[in-house]
């Protein structure tokens, strides 16, 4: 836990949730390796939803698999930046030979900053005593975007197999 996630009466132990995150973030990486545009974007989506499904879980937080990703999407559609990556990152696959071999580069690390952004998001929520109804994707957006850029560092370091709770 950070400084600003306020302990939650739980047995939830940090190391269990940078583990979740570490393998969901892995799990993105590899699906931003499929060659195919858009389904890569389809398929991060769905690790970020079984990563918070989890994660809701050891919280005992009732899991709502429309309105996470409506969530889920408000959070990351919010973050400009961030949400221009995936697309981008995935349609330049359409480009042969090339635009795979810059999609292969690319999408794996935006796919697991991204997915890691998510994790760091949805953890100090619900370990602050926060649900579903009361998440803010607004009020949750700067810390997002901090964590993105986190993520990129943390995805580079995973694939020299530096252990996230170092790079966290």
């Amino acid at each position: 836990m950070d400084e600003t996630t306020k302990a939650v009466e739980t047995n939830v132990s940090a190391e269990q949730i940078s583990k979740l995150i570490r393998h969901h973030v892995y799990g993105s990486m590899a699906v931003g390796l499929v060659p195919i545009p858009v389904v890569d974007f389809l398929g991060i989506t769905g690790v970020q939803l079984n990563m918070v499904r989890k994660m809701a879980g050891y919280y005992d937080i009732p899991f709502s698999k429309e309105l996470t990703k409506n969530l889920i999407i408000s959070l990351i559609g919010g973050a400009v930046p961030a949400a221009a990556a995936y697309p981008l990152a995935s349609s330049v696959k359409f480009i042969p030979i090339i635009g795979q071999s810059l999609g292969a580069v690319s999408m794996p690390i935006i796919a697991g900053a991204s997915t890691y952004a998510v994790g760091k998001v949805f953890y100090r929520h619900f370990a602050s005593g926060g649900t579903f109804l009361t998440f803010d994707p607004e009020k949750a957006r700067a810390y997002y975007d901090e964590m993105f850029q986190k993520g990129k560092d943390v995805v580079k370091g995973m694939k020299a197999d530096k252990p996230i709770a170092a790079a966290a």
